[in-house]
């Protein structure tokens, strides 16, 4: 049984006197019972604001709602609540009301690049099926914010079908990341109902789910839940620890709990001004993550979604997060730094430089310490074997079987067997179509 803390029963007996440990771990009981209204959050954290306070944070929940899990709730610092980044992650705050002139309701342009609803196809080989919009917590810091609380916006099961007929229609598509809003807030019938259909297509090959039930309602990793996961190997799944503070006893066993089931794990952070802008504290989660299987994923530079502002640091502070991990950590304790390109681009590495410069025979790198190096390239190689006909290679190119896919992008110009010399976006297959979506 998950340790029930005095904070929590205090918090459980406000929301109703006779609430025993059994109902706090019920996953259930904690979602019919998440905080939506200032004064609820007011009596069961025994935090106060002023009249004047009222009034404010009251326009910003009409705006961007609330919703708070009483677990998630238990881990606010109530003696420090507004330096505290468990309260800022999931409590209203007035700067919320201020969009600045570059903020966009949809800044991954994600609804541009749906050829159905609830299907992004943005890469050549994946997509995005958001199968929920419903959340255990609106994360004050969420992408998706013009979808929160809004209840015309729930996947039917009708949308469903249809976002599993195109993958069925659409070979290309080897990997599907189930998304929302949370997926583990279906149930496990219905989850195991979008698997089973997932995995009768030939041609995906992984299934991924993310969730921020292990950071905001980690009892809902129950048994029941992950029996039904492992039928449908191979799953990855993708969490959201921002901060250390979140890797309570409970998250730990939830993650252990679906490590155990062979469930590869990893997380994406996002770098949040006042939360966890901090070397020394990005250092200390991402290895509380890998002591707890999950392998540090990306970390997101905030997007440009409506009243994110103040959540946002400059790439430099990112940057800096990044020299601090690289050479000083395990290796695979460090998670890729990406800017999720406004307009629809995708994420972009942006990574500190550590080719220096280079010429026709060797590179100069530098290392963590400020070492300089140089490679050198070797001075007899040639590419003499291939005759670029790559459909019929009998050298290395020996794919068993596997689908050979068209070079897109960067790939193209660097292709020996293409003769693309110039990249002209407009004509790519992405925005090709974005025409045929339109147009339907």
């Amino acid at each position: 049984m998950a340790i029930f803390t005095k904070n929590q029963q205090e918090i459980a007996t406000r929301i109703e006197s006779e609430t025993k440990q059994s109902n706090w771990v019920d996953w259930k009981w904690q979602v019919r019972h998440a905080i939506k209204s200032l004064e609820e959050f007011e009596r069961l954290s025994g935090i106060t604001f002023s009249p004047e306070e009222k009034v404010e944070l009251q326009k910003t929940i009409d705006h961007f709602p609330l919703s708070i899990t009483p677990y998630y709730l238990s881990l606010i610092d109530k003696k420090n609540y507004l330096n505290d980044p468990v309260f800022k992650q999931a409590f209203a705050d007035t700067r919320e009301l201020y969009v600045s002139p570059s903020e966009m309701k949809d800044p991954l342009s994600e609804d541009h690049d749906s050829p159905v609803p609830g299907i992004t196809h943005r890469y050549p080989d994946r997509v995005l099926f958001l199968v929920s919009n419903v959340c255990a917590m609106y994360c004050r810091h969420c992408t998706r914010k013009r979808k929160v609380g809004d209840v015309d916006s729930i996947p039917s099961r009708t949308q469903i079908m249809d976002g599993l007929d195109y993958i069925r229609r659409t070979p290309q598509v080897r990997d599907v990341l189930l998304s929302g809003g949370d997926p583990f807030l279906l149930s496990d019938d219905y989850l195991d109902w979008i698997l089973t259909e997932l995995h009768k297509i030939p041609h995906v090959q992984v299934v991924r789910i993310g969730t921020r039930t292990p950071v905001v309602l980690p009892y809902r990793i129950t048994e029941g839940l992950v029996t039904m996961l492992k039928k449908h190997h191979p799953v990855w799944i993708n969490t959201h620890f921002n901060h250390v503070r979140e890797l309570t006893d409970s998250s730990r066993k939830a993650l252990a709990m679906l490590a155990d089931a062979g469930i590869p794990l990893g997380n994406q952070s996002v770098l949040l001004a006042e939360v966890n802008d901090c070397p020394r504290l990005m250092k200390e989660l991402v290895h509380q993550l890998v002591q707890n299987r999950v392998r540090p994923y990306y970390l997101y530079q905030c997007d440009l979604s409506e009243g994110l502002s103040h959540f946002r640091t400059p790439v430099g502070k990112g940057i800096e997060i990044i020299e601090s991990l690289i050479g000083h950590t395990s290796g695979f304790a460090v998670p890729t730094y990406v800017i999720d390109a406004p307009g629809g681009g995708g994420k972009i590495p942006v990574m500190p430089n550590y080719l220096i410069s280079w010429n026709t025979n060797k590179v100069i790198l530098r290392n963590y310490e400020g070492v300089i190096s140089t490679y050198q390239e070797p001075t007899n190689y040639s590419n003499s074997q291939c005759d670029m006909n790559c459909r019929d290679c009998n050298l290395e190119l020996d794919l068993k079987g596997a689908c050979e896919s068209e070079a897109v992008g960067i790939e193209k110009l660097l292709a020996d067997y293409d003769e693309t010399i110039a990249l002209v976006p407009a004509n790519n297959e992405r925005m090709n179509r974005r025409e045929e979506y339109e147009e339907a």
